[in-house]
């Protein structure tokens, strides 16, 4: 096998979810020693070992949940009868899922989206930035550690090739343009997200709703999406808006965490 540092790393260039199991503590007579490791993949496709044995499958099915519901799990074991082993030996390890960080998808760099990028530095998320307009990033500070990119008005497909789509995607619609806005919209509702917000007020929702039941046979119409986006809080300066939208994403984010361990 490879080191599994190096596999890590090709699994996060791929940005494929796996699971870190790493042993953490062996007494008596056990398969493996501290440190032992595996990796596993979410269709439980394994690199490493843990010993092999009933002791292995259930850390591969621990590894599953840990993936599904995002959360490091410990866990210890007692080598007996039910292991059809009889050495009495104990065994603890924890599972680490990685490459699950959410990411933030935000079209429309004017003052609000560049304030929310801003804003989710140094918090799980990472940002990119997308906007349409040329040398538009240039007209405002944004961090070093944020994604920009630069999608074609009169190419939609740089739009749809700019997300990465799955079940950690984050989307927010915020542009200059309300048509821009609504392709956007249908487009990412086509697709997997975890998130999808549309700043505006409740008219134009109902507006967007219409047309995605009559123009795009869209049945749920507006019903996955969140607008107007942000909590309630208060203040409708650019950065007050942009605190009560993060304040949002990040309680998505930890509530769906949360709810995870509360089970």
């Amino acid at each position: 096998m490879k080191n599994w540092i190096e596999l890590l790393s090709e699994f996060k260039e791929k940005r494929q979810p796996v699971a870190l199991v790493t042993v953490t503590k062996c007494s008596g007579s056990a398969p493996c020693v501290v440190s032992s490791r595996m990796i596993v993949t979410e269709d439980k496709s394994i690199y490493g070992t843990i010993g092999g044995g009933k002791l292995e499958y259930k850390a591969i099915d621990e590894s599953i949940l840990a993936l599904k519901e995002n959360r490091i799990i410990e866990s210890s074991y007692t080598l007996g009868p039910d292991f059809a082993q009889c050495c009495g030996g104990v065994v603890e390890f924890i599972i680490e899922p990685m490459n699950q960080s959410p990411e933030l998808h935000l079209f429309g760099a004017g003052h609000i989206g560049t304030e929310i990028a801003n804003l989710l530095v140094n918090t799980p998320f990472k940002v990119k930035l997308i906007d349409s307009r040329p040398h538009w990033f240039s007209e405002f500070d944004i961090h070093e550690s944020i994604e920009q990119c630069q999608v074609k008005e009169n190419d939609f497909k740089t739009f749809r090739d700019a997300v990465t789509w799955g079940k950690n995607c984050y989307v927010l619609v915020l542009t200059h343009n309300h048509a821009i806005d609504f392709d956007i919209i249908a487009m990412a509702l086509e697709n997997e997200t975890k998130y999808l917000g549309l700043i505006g007020s409740k008219t134009k929702k109902a507006r967007f709703n219409n047309m995605l039941i009559k123009e795009m046979n869209i049945k749920e119409g507006m019903d996955n999406v969140v607008c107007p986006i942000g909590l309630p809080i208060g203040g409708d300066t650019p950065k007050e808006i942009a605190i009560s939208v993060v304040a949002q994403l990040l309680q998505v984010h930890y509530n769906s965490t949360v709810s995870a361990d509360e089970e």
